[in-house]
């Protein structure tokens, strides 16, 4: 009987699925149609932590309630598990738990409302004091230097964003120095850690500039660079520094402080280290001007030294001219003055024979000899009584 009701019931026509092709069609149909994850407000009831360290908990408001799961991997981030009837924000995905058949939220993060609003308090309060001691004033920034040899980096080593400080840094400008101070980044103990590392930073011999920073998270993950003693102590590093907190939309309290703001950790080994590609081609460019200037020089100067031989020639050719014409001028007055010319024109020099000019005819002996000077020769002669 029972069989021929079912027979009744079913016919070949109709498709029979299995509870677990129900589940799992509702679980893609759910989960397919929020593509994003969504922020979703509601009251904790009955958090409780398994020893695999997930969290389960029912999220309520007045008309509904939903069964959520935080994973282990997100939990570590949360804080304390929630008392019942605190009210939170949760970013979270839909989807269906296919072994019981049952919709729940899995829960990326948790932020109770209340400790939004004292974060604002406090961020607010904290950056209104910083502006009014000047901390933010654009007068008290400083300039990078263009070529740093050692770079300080206050960040968590186990973070990402030291490994793409450091991949930057190994392709701009692999001459670099990095000196690596580990700081926690968030939780308990980010902001006295923080406040050491840039402290030591004054102790590092050498350092040029100084970047302090991490990779992207939530407004909470970023609350120790809102922190005031982390801002006092960034402000008192005695060189440059640069911000690099979160991802480019985020905006701390550090990246106001801090002489140079970058969007990334990327970006501020970027703007910290200058590329080895642009300076070889700015050497390679100033070797050519200089071998160009220093071209046109020396043909100035072959120029400006054949143009002084030529004036030196001229002037030593006109030099010597004047001077061969007043020796020539002295020389013709010296033949004025020769004897020999006297000579010439018809008057003898007697001399004796001792050689001395004679003068005067009592000089002149009876019966000695002398010799008359002419213009061709001499001529003997003696003084006849």
């Amino acid at each position: 009987m029972a069989l021929s009701l079912l027979s009744d019931l079913i016919t070949p026509a109709d498709e029979v699925w299995s509870v677990t092709q129900l589940t799992t069609a509702v679980k893609r149909i759910v989960e397919g149609s929020f593509e994003r994850p969504l922020w979703i407000r509601g009251e904790v009831v009955g958090c409780k932590v398994w020893s695999s360290g997930h969290w389960y908990f029912t999220l309520r408001d007045r008309a509904s309630q939903v069964r959520c799961c935080l994973w282990k991997r997100d939990a570590v981030n949360a804080g304390k598990p929630p008392a019942d009837g605190t009210e939170v924000f949760v970013r979270a995905r839909p989807g269906v738990y296919e072994t019981k058949g049952e919709f729940q939220l899995n829960v990326t993060r948790m932020i109770p409302t209340a400790t939004i609003g004292q974060a604002q308090q406090e961020l607010d309060r904290v950056k209104a004091l910083l502006q009014k001691d000047g901390l933010f004033d654009p007068a008290r920034k400083r300039t990078l230097p263009p070529y740093v040899a050692t770079l300080a980096v206050v960040t968590s080593t186990a973070g990402a964003a030291l490994r793409d400080i450091m991949t930057v840094a190994r392709r701009r400008w692999p001459g670099v120095r990095v000196l690596v101070i580990n700081a926690r980044v968030q939780g308990d103990g980010a902001v006295e850690e923080l406040v050491r590392a840039l402290r030591l930073v004054n102790r590092l011999p050498g350092a040029e500039v100084c970047i302090v920073g991490r990779g992207g998270g939530g407004r909470e993950d970023l609350a120790a660079f809102n922190a005031e003693a982390v801002c006092r102590a960034l402000a008192a590093v005695r060189v440059p520094t640069i911000s690099a907190v979160g991802h480019e939309t985020d905006i701390s309290l550090t990246d106001l402080v801090a002489d140079l703001r970058a969007p990334t950790p990327s970006a501020a080994a970027e703007l910290a280290l200058s590329d080895q590609r642009d300076v070889r081609r700015a050497l390679d460019d100033l070797a050519s001007r200089l071998a160009g200037g220093l071209a046109g020089r020396t043909r100035l100067g072959l120029e400006r030294v054949e143009r002084a031989g030529d004036r030196l020639q001229a002037a030593m050719e006109a030099g010597l001219e004047r001077r061969r014409q007043h020796v020539a001028r002295l020389a013709a007055q010296l033949d004025a003055l020769s004897p020999l010319r006297v000579l010439e024109r018809g008057y003898a020099v007697p001399s004796g024979p001792d050689g001395r000019v004679l003068k005067r005819r009592a000089e002149f002996r009876p019966g000695e000899p002398f010799t008359l000077r002419v213009a061709d020769g001499r001529v003997d002669a003696r003084v006849e009584p």
